[in-house]
């Protein structure tokens, strides 16, 4: 199966083979078929909605229907090499919980998030109006997204939890953003451990 997202295609150049991965807001169990087709890793996906859980089923995904704002305690510390929250971060209530949880369940972290800093994100505010973009499709009246943030609000929350970032990258159109990235990036990627 071949992974159609550019953050999978990242994601997927840090896994090494055969890592246990849990995949939390798994969807449609997409980014652990192509992981485990790729890089022969195994694991589990959660994902609270019906839809999901069963198209993660008909992928061959192991998956668990389960809210992740209310923690991660069917797990044990440092259970999984990678837990990883693709695109999924903003409509979590309980931000800073879900990652403390990722850096008690997995040696590494990686999330994804679109980008609140991008530009044209910044010039629909100034507009007036709430962004709807490819990394932000809703309206502001049906948006599944609580919990929007830029690159720097990222950045500030790696320190607050005690998450030692690896490595950052900030992609637009499948390519990385290296001169102001918080500006003219859509979407964050962020590795990261438990800081030693």
């Amino acid at each position: 199966m071949s992974m159609q997202r550019y953050d999978f295609e990242l994601i997927a150049s840090w896994i090494p083979e055969g890592s246990h991965v849990l995949d939390l807001g798994c969807g449609d169990g997409a980014l652990l078929a192509g992981l485990a087709a790729t890089r022969r890793a195994s694991g589990y996906g959660i994902d609270i909605d019906d839809i999901n859980v069963l198209a993660s089923v008909r992928n061959g995904i192991n998956v668990i229907q389960d809210d992740l704002d209310s923690g991660l305690s069917t797990f044990e510390d440092h259970a999984f090499d990678f837990v990883i929250l693709s695109q999924t971060l903003q409509a979590m209530w309980n931000v800073q919980g879900v990652m403390n949880e990722m850096l008690r369940v997995g040696r590494e972290g990686i999330v994804t998030f679109p980008n609140f800093g991008y530009w044209r994100h910044r010039l629909d505010v100034f507009r007036g109006h709430m962004p709807v973009s490819k990394t932000l499709p809703h309206s502001w009246y049906d948006t599944p997204n609580i919990h929007l943030c830029t690159v720097k609000d990222f950045e500030d929350l790696c320190a607050k939890v005690g998450a030692e970032i690896l490595d950052e990258r900030v992609l637009h159109a499948g390519r990385q953003v290296k001169l102001l990235p918080n500006l003219l990036g859509s979407l964050g990627v962020f590795r990261f451990r438990r800081r030693p």
